[in-house]
């Protein structure tokens, strides 16, 4: 007991809750969830609620198709619905999913200005992004008393929207300076980003994140403010800071970036973002966890609740199939999870005859736009049947940007390994156009394997480690993504894409 003693006495009740959650069968099942919500990198979560039905969309960077709407009755259980982007506009950071008049926005900045594309329906289809014409970063819509449109910025201030919220009317004016960080604390940068806004009773509720998205774990925090008026002033929470990794013992670090807002049942929630300890290099993790309200009007988070620790679930119930990232290829478009970094150019592949079709492009793996897949798993296998034609190589990748990736690849007839940008042949003619490949991953160390029949697999002596591919070393803000790859010149195609994860 005296050893427990000694850490947070927030991680104390995180260790006692947890182990209840072990050993009392009545808190498993439908009655308790544990974090993340999304495991793998979904960062800058916004979410709409519509009646019993809840869409969330998360920044998507440099991966295309993009913003990803996802769907869930339960907050729970989630599946992909639709991409909402499919023209190149460069990287794309933290968007605003919302309703207006029966219509659907996703306002998101990328490429130094803000963009919004709309939809009258949440399946799409979605309009091509058009381009507001203004700057700063992290757009937050919010609508007054008289319908009138604004969009909130990082920098603390707002432009006025038109009606149809498809262009900026009006100058930019600075409204609120954030929470003052004690210097104290460690942080990256005051960094203030991500408002999102939202209206109970005669109060406006500003949500903002500070301290920096990464850095030391104790740097991103969740920062609450009020006001009469959507437009300021803006009072701040005695809360403050409502969500904070404290110290660098926590199973999350730099947890920010929140959106407030009431379930169908009128329960009320905050979902946010955070690095999981130990596995960084999987990005920022959807998180979710209960609010409540004082009799004077402020949020705050319930005592006994922390993030790592079981939490009562919400009501409702889930209409979605278990997701799997396993893919067969089957029907004649490519599934939603799949994204190519730096581009969207349909005419270089397609799917038929239970198969992706991928042209090469390039010559390495830095260059030829690789197809990717948000692992969602600390320890987990994949593999994949290629066959190639004419002078083109295919992998089975681990891809972080262009300047950090592993993997395992194949021409017409050697098996090449690839170790931190690295190629060269691990087994030489020892296939003819056609392989098996396989990447096994235990917490951050990667074996390689392939096979001629898809049944006796061969490991091959490479092996990677790949803790260190993440934020705090690379920048980019970007993940570890598990993917396919064609270079050179010709086709590969690919088929049973398998994924299951190691428990």
């Amino acid at each position: 007991m005296n050893k427990i003693l000694l850490v947070p006495l927030s991680l104390y009740f995180s260790v006692i809750a947890y182990a209840q959650y072990q050993t009392n069968p009545s808190l498993k099942g439908t009655d308790y969830y544990v974090n993340p919500v999304f495991a793998g990198d979904y960062p800058d979560p916004s979410l709409l609620r519509e009646g019993t039905d809840y869409y969330m969309v998360h920044s998507s960077f440099e991966y295309y198709p993009g913003l990803l709407i996802w769907h869930s009755r339960d907050l729970i259980n989630w599946a992909p619905l639709t991409n909402a982007l499919h023209k190149y506009v460069g990287s794309v950071w933290a968007p605003d999913l919302i309703k207006y008049k029966n219509k659907y926005y996703i306002y998101f900045p990328a490429n130094n200005t803000n963009y919004v594309v709309f939809a009258d329906s949440i399946q799409g289809p979605w309009s091509d992004p058009l381009d507001l014409k203004v700057g700063n970063i992290d757009p937050g819509h919010i609508t007054d008393e008289h319908g009138k449109r604004f969009l909130y910025f990082s920098s603390g201030g707002y432009v006025p929207l038109s009606d149809d919220g498809l262009s900026v009317i009006g100058e930019y004016k600075h409204t609120y300076n954030g929470w003052p960080i004690p210097r104290e604390w460690s942080i990256e940068c005051f960094c203030m980003e991500g408002p999102k806004i939202v209206k109970r009773g005669e109060y406006y509720y500003l949500t903002v994140a500070e301290g920096g998205t990464a850095g030391p774990a104790t740097s991103h925090m969740v920062i609450s403010a009020r006001s009469k008026s959507p437009l300021g002033p803006w009072e701040n929470s005695p809360f403050n800071p409502i969500i904070r990794t404290e110290n660098n013992s926590e199973k999350w670090w730099s947890k920010g970036h929140g959106t407030v807002f009431e379930d169908a049942a009128g329960k009320w929630w905050i979902v946010f973002h955070g690095y999981e300890n130990g596995h960084y290099n999987m990005g920022r993790q959807t998180l979710l966890q209960p609010i409540e309200w004082t009799n004077d009007g402020w949020y705050k988070t319930p005592a006994g609740i922390t993030t790592d620790a079981p939490i009562r679930q919400p009501a409702g119930r889930s209409s979605n199939d278990p997701f799997s990232l396993s893919d067969k290829f089957d029907g004649d478009q490519l599934k939603p999870q799949w994204k190519f970094y730096g581009e969207y150019d349909t005419s270089r592949f397609h799917v038929s005859d239970s198969m992706l079709v991928l042209r090469s492009k390039g010559h390495s793996v830095s260059d030829c736009s690789p197809l990717l897949c948000i692992p969602s798993d600390h320890s987990y296998s994949a593999e994949v049947e290629l066959f190639i034609e004419g002078e083109a190589t295919g992998g089975l990748i681990l891809f972080y940007n262009t300047n950090a990736f592993s993997g395992i690849l194949a021409d017409k007839e050697n098996i090449l390994a690839n170790l931190r940008g690295w190629l060269f042949p691990a087994e030489r003619k020892v296939m003819n156009n056609h392989a098996f490949l396989r990447l096994k991953n235990i917490n951050n160390t990667v074996d390689m394997y392939y096979s001629i029949d898809g049944e006796q697999w061969i490991k091959i002596e490479n092996s990677a480690e790949v803790s260190s591919l993440h934020h705090n070393v690379l920048g980019g803000f970007l993940s570890l993504r598990l993917g396919l790859c064609a270079l050179g010149n010709g086709v590969v195609k690919f088929k049973n894409f398998t994924y299951n994860a190691i428990k």
